[in-house]
């Protein structure tokens, strides 16, 4: 049978942000009506069932875009930002609004505002910026847990420049733990396959009821080895922006990060990556598979427990280490002041020690 139906969705041109005419293409109820009154039931079930995904889609755009903004920063770049509430402040990346000499913000009516840094949050690549308007339409962000793998979720945001555009795909997983080329680490980041590119960052990535489940921020390209991927994208998850946000907003700054600290530079034993959290790490390689302590402080919770530089910590918490992601996925996964095991290897001999984390800094 020929497929009669035509998704509305087609009518947004992802990465262009033009909407097309609809006067021509019939809604997507009328499109399941006539469906209904001419195919045979299984086609009529199915489009019904499509058209009313397509209808949802539209009314999630509809209601998101309102909240989204085009972010100029000058001598940097550009991105896109969330309306945080009516008050002005907006939530973005800190990677969009780092280093500019000024801020512009245009909202979706078009009418665009100059914009001050209130504050940010480099390690969670996070900031707000302010501007004086009224009428804002301030986003609703998702709380922990109220949004799941394989649910339809859509990025907007102004890529390349390109305002109010959107792109549809799913939630492909949750608690990842990712590293931006700056330095900073989600550490439960959303997965997506919806479509990200430069300029998205700042945006929202939308659940089909218009609630922001997260921040898009980064794409993995390739893989370790230089093969190229496709469909993978990340970003930082709603509870994590609000809990960040609101700090900042009352205070300027964050002074509780919530995140673990065991207060070492790891990087892989094989010397061939590792994380440097802005303090640079020396190579270093050894024989033996797991996280290489390249640097540690002796007065944080790793050195007063013992470890010591060149350690290899080859487990965490009963968890296998064998690279420096792996430990950073297990101090991801705990809370400041639970005690962690470590399993070390030290110049060939296996030492079991024990550490209290406190919190990550400020």
């Amino acid at each position: 049978m020929k497929r009669r139906f035509i998704p509305i969705i087609l009518a947004i041109l992802v990465g262009v942000g033009f909407l097309v005419g609809r006067l021509s293409t019939p809604s997507a109820s009328q499109q399941a009506a006539q469906a209904a009154s001419t195919g045979s039931p299984a086609a009529s079930t199915s489009n019904i069932r499509t058209a009313s995904i397509d209808a949802a889609t539209e009314s999630a755009y509809a209601t998101i875009s309102k909240s989204v903004v085009y972010v100029v920063s000058a001598g940097v770049g550009s991105g896109s930002g969330i309306i945080y509430d009516s008050k002005g402040d907006i939530v973005t990346n800190n990677h969009v609004v780092t280093g500019a000499h000024s801020l512009s913000v245009t909202l979706n009516n078009g009418h665009i505002y100059t914009a001050r840094l209130v504050g940010t949050d480099a390690a969670d690549d996070l900031a707000i910026i302010k501007i004086d308007a009224s009428g804002l339409m301030p986003a609703h962000f998702a709380t922990a847990g109220s949004y799941r793998v394989a649910e339809t979720v859509l990025a907007v945001g102004s890529p390349l420049g390109l305002k109010q555009s959107v792109s549809s795909g799913l939630i492909s997983g949750l608690h990842r733990v990712e590293q931006e080329g700056n330095g900073a680490y989600i550490a439960n980041a959303v997965q997506t396959s919806a479509a990200i590119n430069p300029g998205n960052s700042g945006g929202a990535l939308a659940a089909l009821d218009g609630t922001v489940v997260g921040m898009p921020t980064l794409v993995q390209t390739s893989d370790t080895s230089g093969t190229s991927v496709e469909g993978i994208g990340f970003a930082i998850p709603a509870e994590r922006i609000t809990f960040i946000a609101d700090q900042i907003i009352a205070k300027g700054k964050v002074q509780h990060t919530g995140r673990a600290f065991l207060g070492i530079v790891p990087t892989d034993s094989s010397g061939q990556s590792g994380f440097s959290f802005g303090f640079g790490s020396p190579p270093a390689t050894s024989s033996t598979p797991g996280a290489l302590v390249a640097r540690v402080g002796s007065d944080t919770p790793a050195g007063k427990a013992g470890v010591q530089q060149g350690d290899v910590i080859t487990a965490a918490n009963g968890q296998t280490v064998t690279d420096a992601q792996d430990l950073l996925t297990v101090l991801a996964q705990a809370k400041p002041g639970e005690t962690i095991t470590l399993k070390i290897n030290r110049s060939g001999q296996t030492k079991t020690i024990d550490v209290k984390l406190g919190e990550l800094p400020a």
